[in-house]
């Protein structure tokens, strides 16, 4: 499974850990990924993604799954998240 993001893209950092001996060596930060479902009000169906805590955040903020897909980029998007936007334009319009 993929640590990444379905909605925003977002996945692992690297860098350093720095000893108090300015010692490096090498690591990774991982996003808080987490399994939810979301409602899409327009398609009236329930989706599972794996998104992280701070889309989860932006999807409440901007008004639910439809609106964020509707504002979303494309190349940010999973292949099943395009597929879901693909199918809100189609039945909004």
């Amino acid at each position: 499974m993929s640590r990444k993001c379905e909605l925003t893209g977002k996945g692992p950092m690297s860098g350093n850990n720095v000893s108090h001996a300015k010692n490096k060596t090498r690591r990774r930060w991982l996003p808080n990924l987490q399994d939810v479902t979301l409602a899409s009000d327009v398609l009236g169906r329930s989706f599972r993604f794996r998104i992280s805590s701070a889309a989860l955040r932006t999807v409440d903020h901007r008004g639910g799954l439809d609106a964020f897909l509707l504002k979303a980029k494309d190349a940010e998007l999973s292949n099943a998240a395009l597929k879901i936007k693909k199918e809100v334009v189609k039945a909004s319009a």
